[in-house]
């Protein structure tokens, strides 16, 4: 029952039914799949989607500005909730979940859109009085005419700490990150702050689709006849999409010819298949495969090859996905459900493994921005003793002479060179060759030999690489 309908009407007063904005219905419903579920916008979003261009006949501007609310307000969540706490008289852990949920959404609306500030008041309180309630919707109403009374800088200017006195907080606020991910970020990029105001601010901006044309199958040729396609920057097999668009849309991808692949992603994969090897080149090893994006392209280009590719993922439903990505290689190749830090592989088996491991994902939060807020320093801790164990399974199932590659979609450093100089000291038959030059054309990867890509760099997501040649 609602609040109106509890509450004796006021004489001349008559009732007017909240009006419907499926839209913003359907932002507000992904959000609360996020909060309530822990779901991830880009598995929700899809379907509902479909659901409203089905139901609610949506079209091109309703899907792209629901997916607008939605992806901006997950990326601003922090500071909107610092902007939103200066506006009201409780601490935000005592506002209900559902009502934050649409206030976020208004103050993007808001700070964050061109919508005209009475549009953006108007259409928010509309929707809290169709999924709050007309006494909720007040309360909604009253924070938002007090966030209109400056802009975004002007909030900024009042509600983040000063850079001088606190810089990780400062940047905290006014990138939305928690602090621990800022200064994290910050010890692996190294340098000034224009270069981490860089990386923060890229994390933000909504992310190109990337296609991956995978060999012998498609060509980027075919893929950049699509319409807004460019070719990638950096692999040859990439082609963008500049203006977002349904993938699934493209003939080559629908029939499994092409799929949606970061172009990070792709360089990982391109260098370790052309990583110099000493003897023969035969056997193939993704040892994390799943959910098949990278094990797709390297057995396409092991085919090319004559080379086989056993892929391997510990989770059955996850091969499945593996299995479906590399239906249709024009080589011969294996799809498996193993563990791999128990791998039923003889050691030595191997020419070439990929170690793709299991991380934070703090290198792909222009994707899934809400993941910054899900995550915690002591995840750290639960992902390193998986991560050492499946490089060490790596090292063992590649033969004499024969190359790792260890990546991991997390600049932190406890994920990457920490992981790497520690199971290294373990193995003195092993060493760190140069992966810089696996990555042709590509400029801006640091010192060596190992290799970490930037999302404000090269437009990539923040993925590392060491390639690691087993010397006896």
């Amino acid at each position: 029952m609602s609040d109106q309908s509890r509450r004796p009407r006021k004489p001349g007063k008559p009732y007017r039914r909240p009006q419907k904005d499926p839209v913003r219905i359907l932002a507000f419903d992904a959000l609360r799949a996020v909060d309530e579920r822990d779901a991830y916008a880009n598995l929700v979003l899809p379907p509902l989607l479909r659901k409203a261009r089905e139901k609610d006949g949506f079209d091109g501007r309703d899907a792209a500005l629901a997916t607008e609310l939605v992806y901006g307000t997950l990326r601003r969540q922090g500071t909107y909730d610092a902007i939103i706490a200066a506006c009201v008289d409780r601490p935000l852990r005592e506002v209900d979940p559902p009502v934050l949920d649409v206030l976020s959404l208004g103050v993007h609306q808001l700070l964050g859109t061109r919508i005209p500030s009475h549009a953006a008041v108007s259409a928010t309180v509309e929707l809290a009085r169709v999924v709050l309630g007309d006494g909720r919707a007040k309360f909604v109403n009253a924070v938002l005419r007090k966030v209109t009374q400056h802009d975004l800088d002007g909030w900024l200017e009042q509600v983040a700490p000063p850079y001088d006195e606190d810089p990780e907080d400062h940047l905290a606020v006014v990138h939305s990150h928690p602090r621990w991910i800022v200064s994290a970020l910050w010890d692996s990029l190294g340098g000034p702050r224009a270069g981490i105001e860089d990386l923060l601010e890229a994390d933000n901006e909504r992310p190109e689709v990337t296609l991956v044309a995978r060999p012998g199958r498609s060509t980027p040729d075919e893929l950049l006849r699509e319409e807004a396609a460019v070719p990638g920057r950096w692999s040859p097999y990439a082609v963008r999409l500049t203006e977002g668009g349904e993938p699934g849309a493209v003939e080559a991808v629908r029939e499994g010819r092409a799929g949606v692949q970061d172009e990070g992603s792709q360089l990982v994969a391109l260098a370790l298949a052309n990583a110099p090897l000493d003897g023969p080149d035969r056997a193939w090893l993704d040892g994390c495969a799943g959910p098949g994006g990278k094990a797709a392209l390297l057995a396409a280009l092991a085919a090319e090859r004559g080379a086989v590719l056993l892929a391997s993922e510990k989770q059955p439903h996850r091969a499945g996905l593996v299995a479906k990505a590399l239906a249709g290689n024009p080589g011969p190749y294996q799809v498996i459900a193993a563990d791999g830090t128990r791998p039923p592989w003889r050691p030595g088996s191997f020419d070439r493994v990929l170690m793709d491991v299991p991380c934070t994902g703090l290198g792909a939060l222009r994707r899934r921005p809400e993941a910054r807020w899900r995550r915690r320093p002591e995840d750290l801790d639960g992902f390193a003793p998986l991560q050492r164990g499946l490089l060490r399974t790596a090292l063992e199932s590649v033969r004499v002479g024969g190359v790792v590659g260890y990546a991991t979609c997390s600049p932190h450093l406890a994920e990457t060179r920490a992981v790497v100089d520690d199971v290294l000291r373990q193995y003195g038959d092993a060493e760190l060759i140069d992966a810089r030059p696996l990555l042709p054309g590509v400029p801006a990867l640091g010192d060596g030999p190992d290799v970490q890509l930037w999302p404000h760099l090269h437009g990539t997501d923040a993925m590392y690489l060491a390639i690691i040649r087993r010397t006896g």
